[in-house]
């Protein structure tokens, strides 16, 4: 898969699995909601009910600044098995343009944002490397 069609495959997901490392360096994977901005992945800790809101994603970008975003296809039919894995540079962001980004294009994205938009700290991640797989070639 080149990438272009990756981005584009990217673009049109509708939920990743953001992954990140523990300050024990552990692995920790979490499936997000996520918007495209730009060079930047963006996802943001909304209102669908945590336990807190100091996430453990948080305290991992603040040890451990990078990340990994991956979206995958699965089908029954192995001709139709995709994914793509965008990793970079991960920084938190709250009240400035950024975080301003993330929660207006995370409110086009999903409808269940237009009454009640995220509110709290924004993950911003660069694309410094997207690759993929596709079962097409």
């Amino acid at each position: 898969m080149d990438e272009a069609e990756a981005r584009t495959r990217l673009e049109a997901a509708r939920v990743g699995h953001l992954a990140t490392v523990r300050p024990d360096g552990g692995p920790h994977v979490v499936p997000v909601t996520f918007a495209v901005v730009g060079n930047v992945v963006l996802t943001m800790v909304d209102h669908k009910p945590k336990t807190t809101t100091r996430l453990q994603r948080l305290a991992n970008i603040e040890t451990y600044p990078s990340a990994s975003l991956l979206i995958d296809h699965w089908s029954e039919d192995w001709t139709r098995l995709l994914w793509v894995r965008v990793d970079g540079a991960a920084s938190i962001h709250a009240d400035d343009p950024v975080w301003s980004d993330g929660r207006a294009a995370l409110a086009v994205k999903y409808h269940q944002y237009g009454g009640r938009p995220p509110e709290g700290p924004a993950i911003a991640i660069s694309i410094d490397r997207i690759s993929g797989w596709s079962s097409r070639g």
